[in-house]
């Protein structure tokens, strides 16, 4: 079995999941959140403790085991903390302000780039040179955090761009005459 389908979840106060044969369920504070089954796992909830094991001991099992753990945790995680991506901009007149669920960003081109936010996501501008992004799923926070920093990645001369907040960016020296 699975290295990672050996741990158990422990699922806290003010969580609640629900297994069906199709899917799973976990609803929270901040949320619901549904992942379908396979029939290669068995999901087992014993009183708060959530155990993962395998159907039989094919490959594919195993491995599909670990996997559903993982989503299963970012689940229980997401539905009671949230998860968020924080964004900075970096570059002379790059800014950015968030307007309901649409995100206006000044990026030096000659239009302003407005992204419109998915259902479940929301975004703030602390400061005009700052996004926070959060949400309760981790797969789509971090989609739309990688959509935003594709419109401007860091470019590798001047480290203008926008970059995840602990990101470094790695300078290349110019060309030397």
């Amino acid at each position: 079995m699975s290295r990672v389908a050996k741990m158990p979840i422990a699922v806290p106060a003010g969580a609640e999941v629900a297994i069906t044969a199709a899917a799973i369920t976990v609803k929270g504070p901040l949320g619901s959140l549904v992942q379908p089954l396979n029939g290669l796992v068995k999901v087992e909830n014993n009183s708060g403790t959530l155990t993962f094991d395998v159907v039989d001991a094919s490959r594919e099992s195993n491995a599909m085991s670990g996997t559903l753990r993982a989503l299963v945790n970012n689940m229980v995680t997401g539905v009671t903390k949230g998860f968020e991506k924080k964004l900075s901009l970096v570059g002379v007149g790059y800014k950015a302000q968030a307007a309901g669920d649409k995100l206006n960003l000044s990026l030096g081109f000659s239009h302003p780039v407005v992204h419109s936010m998915p259902a479940g996501v929301t975004c703030a501008t602390p400061t005009p040179t700052e996004i926070l992004i959060k949400g309760i799923d981790r797969q789509q926070v971090g989609q739309v955090a990688a959509e935003v920093r594709a419109y401007r990645s860091p470019e590798p001369y001047k480290g203008k761009g926008v970059r995840y907040a602990n990101e470094v960016v790695k300078l290349k020296e110019t060309k030397k005459k």
